[in-house]
Formats: structure tokens, C-alpha cells, sequence
């Protein structure tokens, strides 16, 4: 793990992201690995908490991967872009009206930070023609630019070796080998009909791709991986990793719209190894 000046923190919010439940998690890091894995990057919590020497981490989202590389290769101009932004009702709709293929890395990655920093609940939902559709978020005084934490986090992967991958967890994962460890956090799968969501991207984490991660799991078991998976607490989720280590933690989930189903709810941490 890295000395840093200032520790990085995620620099932005994420459906699903992990820091309800880091320490759980942290607890749980194997004491010694060689390259850090992370496929479903998201907000990164796990990745500043553990800062490693090596990762490969990534994402299916192609508007979060170009804002890490930007954050990361293009820190300076990124933050004057930011400053340009207003936390205001009509300006939000016009950045989110733009369509980000017009735009260049900067700029979209700026755009993407805004509409994070100022939608609703900080949800990152696209419907199916893959276009933004969370609607604005009326708060008082969002920090559109955190110039400290952005600093922080572009010297970290700056320093470190630290590759990014825009692609699927298994574009991600195919140089992870024996002693490696891997970290998955997938969209989780529903734990009712009501509360499915995973439109991250264009056509979602079905059911089917829980499956299929599952295998993916058990086939880095084999290669003599360390492997660590979060994931919602469901009959499937059980079923698909039995034989291996299942705990369950309890996490405040704040993507509900209703507050009052946003607290307590179960998930589990699943290992291949004992320890640490």
C-alpha cells in the first residue's frame, strides 16, 4: 500500500458504491497479494482505501472511464472546467441536453461530474438509446470541484501502476493470475421486483450475468486467484457461490427514493480464502 499526502477518496457518487460497508470489506483484504483486480470500478472506495502498488481495475461505462483518465492525465484542466458549471434548474437540463460524442475528453468528463454532483440522489441511469435521464437534483450547495481530492486521486494513478480498461469484467481480468486479488462488486442482483435496477449502461446485469460472473468466479478460483465478491443477500446469489465463504453484512442503501427503505439492508461478502 502507497504513503500518500492526502489519501484519495471516490470523486464520485455511485449506485451501489461501498462506502456503507469498506470496513467490512477492509477486514477482509488479504494481508499480502501481488496486482489488484477490479472490474466494476464504480466510485473506487476500495481501491483509495487499499491504494496499491499495482491494479488493473475498469468499468463497462465508457463516461466513467474517460473521467478517470482525465482526472489522471489532465487534472488541471479538468478542474477550470468544472468551475465553469452552475448549480442551476435550466443550465443542469442544457449540460445533460449535450450529446458527449460531440464533446472532447475534457469536457465530457466535466459534464459527467456535474451531472453527477447535481442529479437527483446522484443515481447514474441511462434508458435504453444509452442517453442520461436522472432529472435534477435541487440541492443547495453541491462541490461540483473538489480540486484537493481530484489532485489526490490524479497523483495516485499518476504514481502507482495503476491500468484502466474501458471493457467487460473479463477484458479486465485476463492477466489475473495465482496470488492476485480480486475484488467484484457487480450491480447486485434484486432482492424484489421493485428494487431491480441496473442501468448503468445500455442493457443492464441480468440474471443470467450474475450466472455467468459466478463461473467467472469459480474459473479465477482455479487460476489460484484471491477473490472477494459483494452482492445483494438472495436465494440465487447463495446458490451460485455455495461452497465458498458467505457473511453477511448490513448496509444503509440510499438509491431508494423512499427514505424509510434506504436502512439495514443485508448484504453478503463472499470469499474463496480463509483469513486474513
Amino acid at each position: 500500500m502507497r504513503e500518500l499526502k492526502i489519501k484519495p477518496r471516490p470523486f464520485v457518487k455511485w449506485a451501489g458504491g461501498k462506502r456503507q460497508i469498506i470496513g467490512d470489506l477492509l477486514l477482509r483484504v488479504p494481508r499480502e497479494f501481488g496486482t489488484y483486480f477490479e472490474p466494476f470500478l464504480g466510485g473506487g472506495a476500495l481501491l483509495f482505501e487499499l491504494t496499491p502498488e499495482r491494479a488493473v481495475v475498469g468499468d463497462i461505462n465508457y463516461e466513467l472511464i474517460n473521467a478517470y483518465l482525465v482526472v489522471r492525465d489532465r487534472v488541471e484542466d479538468l478542474i477550470e472546467d468544472l468551475k465553469r458549471h452552475r448549480n442551476e434548474r435550466d443550465y443542469y437540463y442544457r449540460i445533460r441536453s449535450l450529446d458527449p460524442e460531440s464533446l472532447d475528453p475534457v469536457k465530457r468528463a466535466s459534464r459527467f461530474i456535474y451531472l453527477n454532483r447535481t442529479c437527483y440522489n446522484g443515481l447514474w441511469r441511462v434508458n435504453s438509446k444509452g442517453q442520461f435521464n436522472v432529472p435534477f437534483g435541487r440541492y443547495r450547495n453541491p462541490k461540483i470541484c473538489d480540486e484537493e481530492n481530484l489532485r489526490a486521486v490524479s497523483g495516485y494513478l499518476r504514481s502507482a501502476e495503476v491500468k484502466i480498461i474501458h471493457g467487460d469484467y473479463r477484458e479486465v481480468l485476463r492477466t489475473a493470475g495465482r496470488g492476485d486479488f480480486v475484488y467484484l462488486d457487480p450491480p447486485y442482483a434484486p432482492v424484489s421486483d421493485t428494487s431491480k435496477f441496473t442501468e448503468y449502461v445500455s442493457g443492464g446485469f441480468t440474471e443470467e450475468d450474475q450466472v455467468e460472473l459466478a463461473k467467472v468466479f469459480r474459473d479465477l478460483d482455479s487460476r489460484g486467484c484471491l477473490v472477494m465478491v459483494s452482492n445483494s443477500d438472495t436465494p440465487l446469489v447463495r446458490d451460485l457461490y455455495r461452497g465458498y465463504l458467505i457473511e453477511e453484512v448490513r448496509a444503509n442503501r440510499f438509491i431508494n427514493c423512499v427514505a424509510g427503505r434506504r436502512a439495514n439492508h443485508r448484504e453478503l461478502i463472499i470469499r474463496n480464502y480463509e483469513g486474513p
